[in-house]
Parts: structure tokens; C-alpha cells; sequence
């Protein structure tokens, strides 16, 4: 069960332990993730099958998912699951659409021209998981700003079910947010062909989405060879309540983010004594017709944590430290909090603005920096998609007029082949060519 904790000592204990929680892989899984990423290099979609089956399905029903298969998954989609999800659609393009970028050129009198330019990455590898849950949300939530953003191709890998077959959720979502190619494989495999590319499997620029141990390991290891969105921890939610909250609330709430994972970081953090109190029979209550009890259950047990402050300038203090991926304000007048509330993933604000509505339908994207990384990384964004570069034209009058400052600079630095570089364009002979 949930643990109330009160004094400074304990809370410090906690804190301490909840920043070591997940906190990487160890040696023996590096290791493992290592020769499998060599394996992959060498041998390529041989290699993918075989630990495909090894690991997934021993015999999926295809590598490439075809377009018929695609085509009946959304035949045979229940229709108000595919409405319900593109309304989720929309909100999530009319949110990332607001996040786009121009370019921009500046000119002066001299003839100058600087300027910088935004555009799409080229390809981009989507990881889905398909393990004790279905993340088919992953698909929108990173699919719709790469697409917003102006990514070439989207690359999708999920691994196969028991059964071999391809997971129709995550079909249907794929083919509505224009996913261009799908493939059955997954773990640190899958990482690897869209790393390295493979004879079918293309290459890519960047990989995004969650998954387990291994799959993060991978992108820590790749990382460099091909960018990556983060390096996700387990998830979290920290509610900050007063004693206006409603302790059922509350109780749905952490819950809502313990069943993710049993290393699941759920804290409550209040200034009532009653509310943690009636937190606890909450969660007994509740929890005991949920489908996902037992990994509640552990989660609480062995991370979660009600966390009674002597007022709220305290509690806000202690949400600034843990940072979490996902902190909910069950208070009075919430939206005042919103300026002394910094550092989160994404702020829900209000009783009716439960964690669930960011993760399926606002808009706002839900993959969140975790593991108090939220201090300094943003959630996803079309920014995650984009690559800028800058442009310069410089007229010999101008850089004329800057020779002797940018000549000077470079000696300083001892770089005389940069000064040199500006020089000779003006001194032939030991002349000035003016």
C-alpha cells in the first residue's frame, strides 16, 4: 500500500530514492543491447528475423506489413473507435500546428544576405510497443507533429503479437496519421535496422517512441549514429492537492499512471492530513475492480508516496525537485499555479483536467521528458522533427569592411590559416588588390 510520509527526513529519504528509481540499464543489459546491434549491422533483416522470433513471435505473419492488411484493419474498425480517434486527431494537429516555424532572411544596404532555413527531417523511425499494452496513442502523438513538421517518410516498427499478426489499433492509427511503411519486429533489433538500414528496412535520421529496457538501451547506444527523442524513464504523475480535492480524484489519478509500470512514480503531495488519509481508502477501494491491480498495486508499494507539507509554498517547492513527467493541480484556484509551477512534463490543471485527457485527446503531446529530466527537456514537438541551417552572401564590399576586425579575432586565436583565408582575397603581392 501507498506509504504517508511527513517529516523532513523522510521526505528527503524519498525523494532520494524515487531520483535512483529506473534510473538505467545495468551492464549485463548493455551488453546484451551491444551484440545485438552489431549483429544487426552485419547481417541485417537476417538478423531482425531471427531475434524477432526469438524474442516476439516465432512465426509473425509477415516482416512488412502489407497494404491489404492495413486496408482490413480499418474495415473491421470499430466506428466509434476510429471517430473518437480522429477527434483526438484533430485537437492533436490544431495544438502542433501552432508550433511551426518559418524561415527567415535579413538584408542591409550593403548587399548582405543572412538567413536560416526550417525543414522536415528526410526520414524518421516510429518504435510502437505491443507488449502488456498496445500504445496505439504513441502513433498519433508522434506521427501528427513528424507529419505537421514536413518528415519525407515515417518508418513504423512494432513487434508482432503472440498470434503473429500485427496489432489492428495501432494499424488503424498508423494508416489515419500516415505512417508510410510498417514493420513486424521490435526490441533493440528494430532500433537497429532503422539505425543502420537493412536490404528492407530504410534508414532513418532519428527515432521517436517509447518501449521497454532494451529499446531504450539501444537508442542510448545509437544515439549519435542517428538522433533520438529521449531516453524515456518509467512514468510518472505527481497531484498537487489542498484540502478542497476530492480524495476520489485524487486516488483515480495516481492510479491512472501506477498501472503503466510497476516502477511507476505516483506521489501525492498535500497539506491535509484527512485528504492523504482518505487517499489510502480510496485507492484500496477503487483499485480492487481494476484490470491492472496486481502492477498497481507494487507500483504504490514500492514507489508511490503521500507526501503531507505544511503548506502549499512547500509543496510546490518539492514538485519543482522531483519535476515530474505529468503533475496535476487538484486545488482551489489552479490556474494561479501555473506560474509557480516550473518544472513538469505537462501541467493538468483542475479536477477536470485528469491525466488521461493529455495522453489520448487535448492536444498537447504526451511524450514528456521523465526522471526529473523535465529541470531541462521539452516534451515532443514538430521542433523534434525539423533541422535548420543557416545561409550567408557577403558582398567583397562588405566583407572588405569586416576583414580586419575577423582577421584580428583569428590571429588572437593563434588560427592564422583564418586570417589567411579573408587576406588573400584583398592582398596579392603584398598589395591591397583595392
Amino acid at each position: 500500500m501507498i506509504k504517508i510520509i511527513k517529516t523532513g527526513e523522510e521526505i528527503r529519504e524519498y525523494l532520494d530514492g524515487l531520483k535512483k528509481r529506473g534510473s538505467g540499464s545495468d551492464e549485463k543489459t548493455e551488453q546484451t543491447v551491444r551484440s545485438i546491434l552489431a549483429d544487426v549491422a552485419e547481417r541485417k533483416d537476417e538478423a531482425v528475423k531471427e531475434y524477432t522470433a526469438k524474442f516476439d513471435c516465432s512465426s509473425p505473419v509477415c516482416y512488412r506489413v502489407t497494404e491489404e492488411m492495413i486496408n482490413d484493419a480499418l474495415t473491421e474498425a470499430d466506428p466509434e473507435f476510429v471517430d473518437a480517434m480522429l477527434n483526438s486527431i484533430e485537437n492533436i494537429t490544431k495544438f502542433h500546428e501552432r508550433q511551426k516555424q518559418n524561415g527567415y532572411m535579413m538584408t542591409d544596404e550593403r548587399g548582405c544576405i543572412l538567413g536560416q532555413r526550417v525543414r522536415g527531417l528526410d526520414r524518421v523511425g516510429l518504435y510502437v510497443p505491443c507488449g502488456t499494452a498496445a500504445l496505439f496513442s504513441s502513433v498519433l502523438m508522434n506521427a501528427i507533429p513528424a507529419k505537421i513538421a514536413g518528415v519525407g517518410e515515417i518508418i513504423m516498427v512494432t513487434p508482432p503479437q503472440k498470434d503473429g499478426s500485427a496489432n489492428k489499433d495501432i494499424l488503424v492509427a498508423a494508416s489515419l496519421c500516415g505512417v508510410d511503411k510498417i514493420f513486424l519486429c521490435g526490441g533493440a533489433q528494430a532500433i537497429a535496422a532503422l539505425a543502420y538500414g537493412t536490404d528492407e528496412i530504410p534508414k532513418v535520421s532519428k527515432i521517436v517512441g517509447p518501449g521497454n529496457i532494451y529499446v531504450a538501451t539501444a537508442k542510448k547506444q545509437l544515439f549519435g549514429t542517428v538522433d533520438i527523442d529521449m531516453i524515456a524513464g518509467p512514468s510518472e504523475v505527481l497531484v498537487l492537492a489542498d484540502e478542497n480535492a476530492d480524495p476520489v480524484y485524487a486516488a483515480a489519478d495516481l492510479m491512472s499512471q501506477a498501472e503503466h509500470d510497476r516502477l511507476a512514480g505516483c506521489v501525492l503531495v498535500t497539506t491535509s492530513e484527512r485528504l492523504a488519509d482518505e487517499v489510502v481508502k480510496e485507492i484500496e477501494r477503487q483499485s480492487a475492480s481494476l484490470s491492472r491491480k496486481e502492477i498497481i498495486d507494487e507500483a504504490l508499494a514500492r514507489h508511490g508516496a503521500i507526501i503531507v507539507c505544511r503548506d502549499m509554498e512547500s509543496a510546490c517547492h518539492i514538485a519543482n525537485e522531483i519535476s515530474p513527467e505529468h503533475l496535476e493541480v487538484l486545488v482551489k484556484a489552479p490556474l494561479e499555479y501555473i506560474g509557480r509551477l516550473t518544472n513538469c512534463g505537462s501541467l493538468f490543471l483542475g479536477e477536470y483536467s485528469p491525466e488521461p485527457l493529455g495522453d489520448y485527446y487535448a492536444g498537447p503531446n504526451h511524450v514528456l521528458p521523465t526522471s526529473g529530466t523535465a529541470r531541462f527537456f521539452s516534451p515532443l514537438s514538430v521542433d523534434s522533427f525539423i533541422k535548420k541551417y543557416s545561409y550567408i552572401y557577403y558582398t567583397r564590399d562588405a566583407l572588405y569592411s569586416a576583414k580586419d576586425d575577423i582577421m584580428l579575432m583569428a590571429n588572437r586565436e593563434s588560427l592564422t590559416a583564418h586570417a589567411n583565408a579573408i587576406g588573400v582575397r584583398f592582398d596579392k603581392d603584398g598589395k591591397d588588390e583595392r
